[in-house]
């Protein structure tokens, strides 16, 4: 065959290749018809398959634009330094060149409108640093969205391994930037806008054009994907979206959604309870790279930060035990029951005087000679403190200390007054319990429950150590008066007797009443949202603003300065940094905003 014949049939060929239906060469086919108001599934077709995005993932790219905008990560006016490598992105571009600085509403609409690749990858690197942290973002974004088998490697769907979506997800994801971004939803509706440095026509026109009630969402090709479309359209009470994977054409494509749209109103009921989705659930988790396998899904790791075992602290050890002592132990039981015995006997009334005679031996051994008898002292009732005194917890003692216990210990009464009525006299008898006490607890005539009390061992206190002889008479011999009292030592049963004196109760704070912000602290700062022709117009605004922006505004002042050339509409009483994030987000909802400072 001569050179001539055989270029002749390769021309034939790239002839017949040139008018090959397009449909031998078409990508994977899925589809699914969602009711947008309540989430539920119409109409599917492959839907859970993992296919290639294009640039339906531009969807994902701009709703964590909206989010950190309203975090306040960054602004629309906030200036984005164009990278090489974004500049370099092939087409569909904006046009955007290495180093260049362009506000961030700018790229969203370069993005949106006309979708454009250098813009997208813009947007990532401006909020996460470099196009791989922002993959991450997006995934993590995803999970949380409930998007469970997409996978994302850039931020404008160029085709990559392992960047793979399907239609659920991407109907998941049309339907969330419906509700989660009500303020934005509005741009995917343009027809154009201005991009900065160029006016973008949007590439969805024509089927925003021809389909009744179409108001969004967004379009994506490449040779992989085929022709993709996740629309939305209302009409009347109803919203629903569709969404289309491979196909053949632009105008087969629309056909297609338009068909589906047409079916999701045809039996999604007129009247339902509207169901908004739930707000986005961040789990911790590292994100690894995808599987490479069609229909698998990226591999996730969860961090569970649950407590597993809770150890029981350890048992406290136990004092070690004393060892008893017989002969110690008999004394101390011989010592106790005698005093207990004989202040029995002094409780014990007659028909004629409450003193009896066994206790009058006792009382003289024990309190000094006064110059005249005591005769008819009425028996004193029960006292509160008596009890308390009683009950208190009594101090262990030491070998080297006095070992009678509290209630054996008797401090003799005071020198009675030889001319005074025996009422007096018994008043002065009584304990003070204000005033606390250096010797031995002054002597008064217990009740007989008193006498139980003190007489029975308190629980949890060791038994006293038994009084040795010279203890015993040091108790038993009358204290000489102190010309000034020391300071009582722990163990003495002052201790008692002043727990039982009243203290006074701290001074109630009175409350302050705070009437307005105060502006010190650094709360000098504030911002203004312009002037207006008269004090009611920028009144009205301040008010509709603070509602609106309640989270950063709530505290802020409303001030209304009359300026030459109108009244001034002011929030003051702001920190700095209060007043920049506030004028952030009101500039994210296009709200002019400048920030004052002192």
């Amino acid at each position: 065959m001569t050179t001539l014949g055989r270029w002749v049939r390769y021309g034939l060929f790239c002839i017949l290749l040139a008018i090959a239906p397009v449909s031998a060469l078409a990508a994977p086919y899925a589809a699914l018809v969602m009711d947008a108001r309540t989430g539920e599934v119409l109409y599917s077709t492959n839907a859970d398959t993992r296919l290639h995005p294009a640039s339906l993932t531009k969807m994902m790219t701009l709703y964590i634009a909206f989010e950190a905008i309203e975090r306040g990560e960054i602004s629309l006016d906030t200036k984005v330094t164009v990278s090489a490598h974004a500049a370099n992105e092939p087409p569909s571009r904006l046009g955007l060149r290495a180093g260049q600085k362009i506000a961030l509403r700018y790229l969203i609409r370069g993005a949106a409108i006309k979708s454009a690749n250098d813009a997208a990858t813009a947007i990532g690197e401006a909020i996460s640093g470099s196009e791989a942290e922002f993959a991450k973002r997006m995934n993590r974004t995803a999970r949380a969205l409930g998007m469970r088998n997409s996978t994302f490697q850039n931020a404008n769907g160029l085709t990559r391994k392992g960047h793979l979506s399907t239609a659920r997800d991407m109907t998941i994801m049309g339907r969330r930037l419906f509700y989660d971004f009500p303020q934005y939803y509005s741009l995917f509706s343009r027809r154009t806008a201005d991009a900065g440095i160029a006016q973008v026509a949007n590439t969805n026109r024509r089927f925003l054009d021809a389909y009744e009630g179409a108001d969004g969402i967004k379009t994506g090709f490449t040779n992989p994907a085929g022709f993709n479309l996740t629309a939305s359209a209302q009409r009347g009470n109803k919203r629903i979206i569709a969404t289309v994977f491979g196909g053949t054409s632009t105008a087969q494509r629309n056909a297609k959604v338009a068909e589906l749209l047409d079916l999701g109103f045809g039996k999604a009921p007129g009247r339902v309870k509207e169901t908004k989705p739930a707000a986005p659930q961040y789990l911790a988790e590292a994100d690894t790279a995808p599987e490479d396998r069609e229909g698998g899904a990226g591999k996730t790791i969860r961090l569970v930060a649950a407590v597993v075992k809770s150890p029981r602290p350890p048992v406290r050890p136990a004092p070690a035990a004393v060892e008893p002592d017989p002969a110690a132990d008999a004394l101390a039981a011989a010592v106790a029951e005698a005093v207990a015995e004989s202040m029995a006997a002094a409780m014990t009334p007659t028909a004629e005087t409450p003193a009896p005679a066994e206790p009058v031996a006792l009382a003289q051994a024990i309190t000094p000679p006064a110059e005249k008898p005591i005769t008819e002292v009425p028996a004193p009732e029960a006292k509160p403190e008596s009890l308390l005194l009683a009950e208190a917890p009594r101090p262990v003692a030491s070998p080297g200390r006095d070992a009678v216990s509290l209630e054996a210990r008797a401090e003799p009464a005071a020198p009675q007054a030889p001319a005074e009525p025996p009422v007096e006299i018994a008043a002065e008898m009584a304990p003070e319990p204000a005033e606390p006490v250096t010797g031995f607890a002054q002597v008064s005539t217990p009740q007989p429950e008193t006498v139980q009390l003190a007489a029975a061992p308190t629980p949890g206190f060791r038994q006293a150590t038994p009084a040795q002889p010279e203890t015993l008479a040091m108790a038993l011999a009358p204290a000489p008066t102190p010309e000034a009292k020391p300071a009582a030592k722990p163990w003495q049963s002052g201790i008692i007797l002043a727990a039982l004196t009243p203290e006074a109760a701290p001074a109630r704070a009175e409350p302050e009443v705070i009437a307005r912000v105060s502006s010190s602290g650094g709360r000098h700062w504030g911002i203004s949202l312009g002037k207006y022709a008269s004090s009611y117009q920028a009144e009205r605004l301040l008010l509709q603003t603070a509602l609106m922006e309640s989270d950063t505004l709530g505290d802020a002042l409303r001030k209304v300065a009359n300026r030459k050339g109108g009244f001034e509409a002011n929030f003051v009483g702001l920190s700095k940094e209060g007043a920049e994030l506030a004028c952030r987000r009101l500039a994210a909802r296009a709200t002019d905003c400048t920030v004052i400072g002192p």
